[in-house]
């Protein structure tokens, strides 16, 4: 597997070669590869990687050991339940075939399955929530949810790419995304890649440009969205939605209907990863923190339900009450992916 290493972006453009279900597992703790869907992908192929890596002779001993590696690799990034969407689609192909050879072969051809759906999926996403898009005014965005989030076209920046596209004109502007920098590293990269202006912006500056009339709306992505519509993403989401709600600017989410995890009622249910300390002490191995300080670094919070003000996924643009509108939306999405199986 080859992926584009995001550590090293913008200023280089590396890609590694991945050659065991491991190194994609660590490929995915390190960031190497990140976003919610684009983890899914990743993991698909490593169970894929998982099952042709292994000699067993007969099913039994095949399965097991993938269940062991399936465990692995979900426990790589705990929040984003795409990760362990994938997965566990994955073992469920595997358990439906009765031979080795076969499995192994379901199996790579799933994982493909799995990155042609995202892409469609994403494109979807970018045709139904474009007309959210101003025409005029700006657009705010916070961390990474481009082509490099996904296996392609991306999600919330995919609506920004496909609103743009459709002759919209506004002013985007991008965070930082402290403390890995993907709004700086790697947003601001895509927009340039894609001839989409866009303006850096410091965190904690969002707030004095709403309350100047600034922004029009926020849209961001989501890594984990509870039944209710709570949303689990990137940390600093949540304080964009509180001041974009005092502000009275519409707050937006776009994700598939798997990040939506009908399971948890509320986001209070959801796990937050605790990334390194060195992340917020070091920049790039230089320390920038008195040495011995601690740090704290979750790597996502929740924003709650109240404070969004409509949910794209690829079936519908959902809003309040979520409870309901996001379990038809996952309802259609059950439905439409068992259609494309069976005519397959």
């Amino acid at each position: 597997m080859r992926l584009l290493d995001q550590t090293k972006l913008p200023l280089e453009q590396v890609v590694v070669e991945i050659a065991t279900w491991q190194g994609a597992a660590a490929a995915i703790r390190g960031m190497q590869v990140r976003g919610a869907p684009a983890i899914g992908v990743t993991a698909g192929y490593a169970v894929a990687m998982a099952a042709m890596e292994d000699s067993s002779p007969d099913r039994e001993g095949l399965l097991a050991n993938l269940a062991r590696a399936a465990a692995e690799i979900v426990a790589a990034r705990p929040t984003a339940v795409n990760l362990q969407w994938a997965v566990k689609r994955m073992l469920q192909v595997a358990e439906s075939e009765r031979e080795p050879e076969a499995i192994k072969a379901r199996l790579l051809a799933e994982a493909k399955r799995i990155q042609e759906e995202d892409e469609t999926i994403n494109r979807k996403m970018g045709e139904l929530g474009k007309e959210l898009m101003p025409d005029g005014g700006g657009v705010l965005t916070h961390c990474n949810t481009g082509a490099l989030a996904t296996s392609a076209f991306g999600t919330a920046l995919g609506v920004i790419r496909a609103g743009w596209e459709s002759g919209r004109r506004f002013q985007v502007f991008n965070t930082e995304t402290r403390p890995f920098l993907q709004g700086a590293r790697l947003t601001s990269w895509e927009f340039q890649q894609l001839g989409i202006p866009s303006t850096l912006l410091v965190d904690s500056a969002a707030g004095m440009l709403m309350r100047r009339g600034g922004i029009s709306c926020v849209i961001t992505g989501a890594d984990r969205i509870a039944a209710n519509g709570d949303t689990a993403n990137k940390i600093g989401t949540y304080s964009l939605a509180v001041l974009a709600k005092e502000n009275a600017i519409p707050f937006y989410v776009a994700a598939p209907t798997s990040t939506v995890d009908l399971s948890l009622k509320t986001g209070d249910e959801i796990q937050i990863e605790e990334r390194p300390q060195e992340e917020v002490t070091h920049f790039q191995g230089v320390a920038t923190a008195p040495p011995g300080v601690p740090a704290l670094n979750p790597s996502f919070d929740v924003t709650p339900s109240r404070y969004i003000t409509a949910i794209v996924t690829e079936e519908a643009v959902c809003r309040p009450p979520y409870v309901q509108s996001l379990k038809e939306s996952v309802k259609l999405a059950v439905g439409a992916s068992a259609g494309v199986r069976g005519s397959g």
